[in-house]
């Protein structure tokens, strides 16, 4: 409810906005901003989301809002650095691979240069707000929707499926693989929300996997008038994809395991740390012995 007053606020806003500013109307009787403002708002409308889930954590719950970031109750800035930098190459490593696939048959390879200043004009637009709109994705689904329904079950897959599940279908229906692929990062990033007690691994990941996709559309003209999501990816982008997230949550767990092992090294004899860090049901440090899951980013 809270998500969709503030997107409606957003919504009126830029109408009045748009005639007080006397802005053209698109084919649906539409103000438009062009194609960076209209995409600029649609990631500013995901964004608000994010506010509305603390605020949802706070009132309804009836916990500290921090919660829903990790059972440290805050964003842990170190871990999520380390996944930036876990990320980074394998992203950068996919979007190579798919530059140099075929094109598929029937799409076209003309792609005009959008120019310099719609470029440094787009290019900026996404970095401000695409990890906000990323973000708010991962406090919605590996975040609220995650942590209620975890708080009804016992194993952590009754809770991933959902979520990965109203994911994918958020996205619209395009293809086939294109639904499996959402399906696949939103049940991937759940697990890794759960072992690493936090969303830094998923925020990591979705950040910049957008980032990187539109910073690359910011330079063609057009790029952003698209409709197309990643719903609408093809077979080979799906077995581009996949892996790269599969590679990722590997990499993602083997850090978690090193550091928590040399965590046990340096428990005192006779009292080793057998905690693992993971989201409890009840998104708390109550299960928990001394009433906090270890930090994977403590001995960064």
């Amino acid at each position: 409810m809270g998500t969709m007053v503030m997107m409606l606020v957003l919504s009126v806003g830029t109408e009045i906005a748009a005639a007080l500013a006397n802005r053209p109307l698109d084919s649906e009787g539409t103000a438009t901003w062009g194609d960076i403002g209209d995409t600029a708002l649609v990631l500013l409308s995901i964004a608000a989301m994010t506010p509305a889930v603390l605020l949802a954590a706070y009132c309804v719950q009836r916990r500290p809002a921090g919660t829903v970031s990790s059972v440290d109750g805050r964003l842990r800035w170190r871990w999520l650095a380390t996944c930036f930098a876990l990320a980074l190459p394998l992203v950068l490593l996919m979007v190579a691979v798919q530059a140099l696939m075929p094109t598929p048959a029937g799409e076209s390879e003309d792609l005009a240069w959008a120019g310099t200043a719609t470029f440094l004009t787009g290019l900026a637009t996404v970095f401000i707000l695409v990890p906000f709109q990323a973000a708010a994705e991962e406090y919605l689904c590996r975040g609220w929707l995650l942590q209620a329904v975890g708080a009804w079950c016992r194993s952590p897959w009754v809770a991933i499926a959902p979520q990965a599940l109203l994911f994918a279908a958020a996205h619209g229906w395009g293809t086939v693989w294109g639904f499996a692929d959402l399906v696949v990062f939103g049940v991937v990033t759940g697990w890794l929300t759960i072992r690493t007690g936090g969303l830094e691994a998923a925020i990591a990941l979705h950040v910049l996997n957008n980032l990187v996709g539109m910073s690359i559309a910011a330079a063609f003209a057009g790029a952003f008038a698209s409709d197309g999501t990643a719903a609408d990816m093809d077979w080979a982008d799906t077995a581009i994809d996949v892996p790269m997230v599969l590679l990722y949550a590997t990499a993602v767990l083997w850090v978690t395991g090193r550091r928590r092992e040399r965590a046990t090294d340096a428990d005192a004899p006779g009292e080793p740390n057998t905690s693992l860090p993971r989201l409890t049901s009840q998104a708390s440090t109550a299960a928990h012995p001394t009433g906090r899951y270890p930090d994977p980013a403590d001995d960064a």
